[in-house]
């Protein structure tokens, strides 16, 4: 990649306090302008693209951690860091865990590791011959390069026999006539949301770990059964729901905007509501000001679609979990799809929607809640969903009968709400001059302290 023209950097919180540095460098040895990209829309491992097109950037260089999830719109370079790690006690590590030279392991890694990956084979491919050793990938139309001085040899991977997978920017083979099921997963890096999501959606393998900054290895022991349950959990309350939220978690993920609309057609077709929430990162209180939601979908990328929502007052699921909450014929088997590509026409995971009966005047799906026990009816007219129409629209014809129809289910719950918001009240309270307010917090002011016979505030003194 030669850098010249605009060129936008992007840097995750922790390395901050190098980007100066860095782009002072950049600019010196080269005849590009830079830009610091500091404050990300969405999560840092993703490539924010759309503050790159602010600025007019011809390209992208990603520094740290990334979860690789392929970008359409500009050049983009990658630069991991080397982030240290101890080979011989990695290797060490592995043998203490896996004894038989004959075990078939894939190993996997964190990015910032991908450095010391050519060591660490060597050490091993001798003694284990069934050792496979995953390859960092990119999926990018417009051009990506990953900077990195170690890396596995791509003729140990591409074999005539043997069946590739490419998945999560890695690629790796399985020999012909065995599966991924059959290998055990041994990753090098920390606890977190990249491993978590190795291990949901590999969950019927066996993962071990080796944790470069403790010098451990260790088996897995999260209960991924258990997991998969709150998952699961999830789906039933998505299920449940009569009004969905679609959270817009990254604009920079190719095919996001196709899996908005996949979503919005199925959920509309189950016979819900959907309303899409573009809000930047995602927190507790912007999410509580939407009480008339039900169930929200994120749609992110695979590492930050898994989101722990046991603080939020609704469920998060992902677009999966939303699709088997919704499609009849998408049934829970334990196989678990967090990279919404799957779910995408022509993926690997994508289930059709049933398709109407043309002579059916109505569908009728009665099932029993797991969470309420109560009956669950999912009723649409084949007519009105080949017509794209529903009973429940908000907008309806104007004609000379009548002139209001159906109300939207978001202003139906807005007007049963016992608060809705401020009341201006204009012309109907009498102009004052501006007092001293009260003071403290919300559950005891000042003025409303133990003993105190007048608790009125200096305003309600003011208006006696």
């Amino acid at each position: 990649m030669c850098f010249c023209g605009l060129v936008a950097l992007q840097f995750p919180d922790d390395l901050l306090p190098d980007a100066v540095r860095v782009s002072a460098e950049i600019e010196k040895e080269t005849k590009a302008k830079t830009f610091i990209l500091g404050d990300t829309s969405y999560g840092s491992c993703c490539v924010d693209e759309v503050a790159a097109e602010h600025v007019r950037a011809d390209c992208i260089v990603h520094y740290g951690p990334s979860c690789l999830s392929p970008c359409r719109r500009l050049p983009l370079l990658y630069v991991f860091g080397k982030r240290p790690i101890d080979v011989q006690q990695c290797a060490a590590a592995f043998r203490e865990l896996y004894p038989d030279c004959q075990s078939h392991v894939i190993l996997l890694y964190d990015v910032t590791y991908s450095h010391a990956i050519g060591d660490l084979r060597t050490l091993l491919c001798d003694i284990y011959p069934n050792v496979v050793v995953s390859l960092l990938k990119t999926d990018h139309s417009c051009g990506a390069e990953l900077i990195q001085d170690s890396c596995v040899d791509t003729d140990h991977i591409d074999s005539q026999d043997d069946r590739v997978i490419l998945k999560f920017g890695r690629q790796f083979s399985v020999k012909a006539g065995q599966s991924v099921d059959n290998y055990s997963m041994f990753y090098i890096g920390q606890e977190g949301l990249t491993l978590t999501n190795f291990m949901m959606t590999w969950n019927h393998c066996a993962f071990s770990s080796f944790n470069p900054e403790t010098h451990t290895g260790r088996v897995e022991s999260v209960k991924i059964n258990k997991a998969l349950m709150k998952r699961y959990y999830a789906i039933e309350r998505a299920k449940d729901a009569s009004v969905v939220g679609i959270l817009v978690g990254t604009l920079g993920v190719a095919n996001y905007l196709t899996i908005i609309e996949q979503l919005k057609d199925i959920i509309h077709k189950a016979g819900k509501k959907s309303y899409t929430f573009a809000m930047g990162k995602i927190n507790v209180p912007k999410l509580a000001n939407f009480l008339e939601i039900d169930v929200y979908v994120l749609v992110a990328c695979p590492e930050n679609s898994l989101l722990d929502s046991s603080e939020f007052y609704r469920p998060v699921v992902t677009p999966f979990e939303m699709e088997l909450a919704c499609n009849k014929h998408r049934e829970w088997t334990g196989e678990y799809v967090t990279d919404f590509r799957d779910l995408l026409p022509g993926g690997s995971s994508h289930v059709g929607f049933p398709q109407q009966d043309q002579s059916a005047i109505e569908e009728e799906t009665t099932d029993v809640s797991l969470i309420t026990g109560a009956l669950r009816t999912c009723s649409t007219t084949s007519s009105e969903i080949m017509n794209g129409r529903s009973e429940s629209s908000s907008l309806v014809p104007r004609n000379q009968t009548f002139t209001v129809a159906n109300t939207n289910t978001a202003a139906s719950f807005l007007s049963g709400r016992s608060w809705q918001g401020l009341e201006p009240k204009l012309g109907q309270t009498p102009v004052v001059k501006a007092v001293e307010g009260r003071r403290g917090i919300a559950i005891a002011y000042e003025e409303e302290g133990v003993g105190n016979k007048d608790a009125s505030t200096p305003l309600q003194k003011s208006l006696k």
